[in-house]
């Protein structure tokens, strides 16, 4: 009997050990910067998996490390770093009650919906992954909240997406993908986004409230505007309202503030472009054809004991599908989340 073994391409190592070294480096400086300031420091890692929801194509798989600065104590004079420059003509200058840097480092791959066809179908998601930096600076007021992020990356083969969906796939025994050679190709990514909640509702004691919030993204990874609404129950919400804008952004869950609560949120918007589905921006590659108008649904938990943290999702970015395209979109947007954050 034949025993099919996969050769890794030459270089892949190396690859490994850069993206491994990329992860360890910025958790490591931010440790050490933590032992330099007042700031509340935190770190998470997040993981995206469409096996969560019982679906195991499109949007397969996503590893994100983040790093949190928070300023209780923050002055007139913003504190942003540099990444975000370009976005902050379009921030508020109020008398903040906190304000926080988030860095964020992390891999996110897509698939068809049959890994082991060599040659997908024209209609199928195409084979891409993405590897990408993001910067967000978050301002927080009793009432509304304001994030900017930009997000920096690659797409292509030098995201590493083939490398690293074989090596875990065969660590668990699962089928080796096929496709890989048809994904798209190497291209430098970006997106600049804004976002602002209102924290409209609570009830006295803030065991229950509601935000509205509503998103804008240009770039070539995606182009899209938003607004939504998220119900929350739990306690202590007055802490936490500005936390829920992390939950469109695939690199950290909202977190709780000592304590917990459940949510439920929807989304109304529309997308211009989405490099999964597009394809690249500026080669040929495949694509698919969608449906721009969107809905989406996302629901779960986050709990938090002294410096622990912990949030699950069930995501639901698009439930407007009503064709054989829009089940391929389906299947990049339907997964769960998990994040783990701790303080240090």
């Amino acid at each position: 009997m034949a025993i099919n073994q996969y050769h890794y391409p030459k270089g892949t190592l190396m690859k490994a050990i850069l993206l491994l070294s990329l992860l360890v480096a910025q958790t490591l400086s931010f440790t050490v910067d933590a032992s330099t300031t007042n700031k509340e420091k935190w770190i998470s890692i997040t993981i995206d998996n469409d096996a969560f929801v019982g679906n195991d194509s499109g949007y397969s798989n996503g590893l994100f490390v983040s790093t949190f600065e928070v300023n209780e104590k923050p002055s007139k004079t913003p504190d942003n770093d540099f990444w975000v420059s370009p976005l902050m003509w379009s921030m508020p200058q109020d008398n903040f009650t906190l304000t926080a840097n988030a860095y964020s480092f992390g891999q996110s791959l897509n698939t068809p919906s049959d890994i082991k066809i060599e040659n997908p179908d024209s209609n199928e998601l195409p084979y891409s992954a993405i590897l990408a930096m993001s910067n967000s600076y978050i301002t927080v007021t009793p009432d509304y909240a304001d994030l900017a992020t930009t997000t920096l990356g690659v797409v292509g083969p030098m995201a590493l997406g083939e490398e690293v969906q074989t090596f875990v796939h065969k660590i668990l025994g699962a089928n080796e993908p096929q496709g890989w050679d048809t994904q798209i190709r190497n291209e430098v990514v970006f997106e600049l986004s804004r976002a602002r909640s209102y924290r409209v509702w609570h009830t006295q004691d803030n065991s229950f409230d509601v935000l509205v919030n509503g998103r804008a993204s240009l770039g070539t990874i995606e182009t899209a505007l938003d607004i939504g609404t998220f119900v929350r129950y739990g306690n202590n919400l007055d802490k936490s309202h500005a936390t829920t804008l992390l939950s469109a952004a695939r690199i950290s869950n909202p977190i709780a503030v000592d304590g917990w609560y459940l949510f439920l949120g929807s989304r109304v918007g529309y997308m211009f472009n989405n490099i999964a589905v597009d394809g690249n921006t500026f080669k040929d590659s495949r694509s698919i054809d969608y449906q721009n108008q969107y809905v989406s649904l996302t629901t779960g938990f986050a709990y938090t004991w002294h410096d622990i943290s912990i949030t699950f999702a069930i995501n639901d970015f698009n439930i407007l599908e009503d064709s054989e395209q829009e089940q391929a979109l389906a299947d990049l947007t339907e997964f769960g989340t998990i994040s783990f954050s701790w303080k240090i």
